[in-house]
Formats: C-alpha cells, structure tokens, sequence
C-alpha cells in the first residue's frame, strides 16, 4: 500500500477539527481499543459502548495506558503500538482532505489523509463522537 504523509514537529495550517486525538479504552481485563477524536469532539459513551456491545468501558491510568500501548500519555499513537489493538475512527475522519495524528513522541505528528490513516490502521469508521460542549462524562 502506498501511503503519502507528512512527519512534522509543528502543525501550521491544520484546523481544530483535523487534530486528532488517540485515546485507549479499556473494555476488558488486558483488552483496549484506540478510539481517534477529532479536536472540538468527545467520544459519545453511548455509542462506544453500543458499538463495542458493552456496558461499561473506562480510560486506564497513564502506567496502565503505557503498559498497553508502549507509550505514555500524551504521545498514544495506533502506530507501532506495542500491542495492535483495534482502531476505531469517527466518521468525520475518512472525509478530512488532512489530519495529523501523534508520532508517538511529544510534539510529533504525522500528517496524512483521513482516507489513508483510516486504510493504514484498518480502523472500524463509527460515528462514535459528539460535539465537545465543555464537559467530559464518564465512561
């Protein structure tokens, strides 16, 4: 597969809304999913969990997070996980001409089509957020 992307330390000329955001979910015992956020949005528990067919999800603390992932808060990324946990990306994302998603260090990002990433990650596209209005609720 051919993929065209960027590795920037800076994301000039990238919108709120083509910011994303890897979070891990924990839906099990040693059982997560990275669930990609558009900036401006919030994961809709409601449908994740209906999605997932659970009822109860959490978010694991940052040792637990690096335990899963390989990589500490802040730098999560679906790209060379430590473990290859499933991708679920919202659905805006497959539209976005541009995202830039975290390379796994601070301040690194890679830049690419929302089309390619969702492809290079074979990420399950759910409509899965929510327009942020502030406030965080619980998993």
């Amino acid at each position: 597969m051919h993929l065209a992307f960027d590795l920037v330390q800076a994301d000039e000329g990238i919108e709120l809304g083509q910011l994303l955001r890897t979070i891990v979910i924990r839906r099990g015992a040693d059982d997560y999913v990275f669930v990609l956020v558009p900036g401006g949005r919030q994961i809709d528990w409601p449908k994740l969990r209906a999605h997932l067919g659970v009822s109860r999800l959490s978010l694991p603390d940052a040792e637990e997070a690096k335990t899963a992932t390989g990589y500490e808060r802040g730098t999560i990324t679906p790209f060379g996980s430590s473990s290859p946990w499933p991708v679920i990306a919202d659905a805006l994302i497959p539209s976005l001409e541009r995202v830039a998603i975290g390379g796994g260090g601070h301040g690194i990002n890679v830049h690419l089509s929302g089309a390619d990433l969702v492809r290079f990650v074979h990420a399950d596209v759910v409509d899965v957020t929510r327009a942020d209005a502030g406030g965080s609720p619980t998993p």
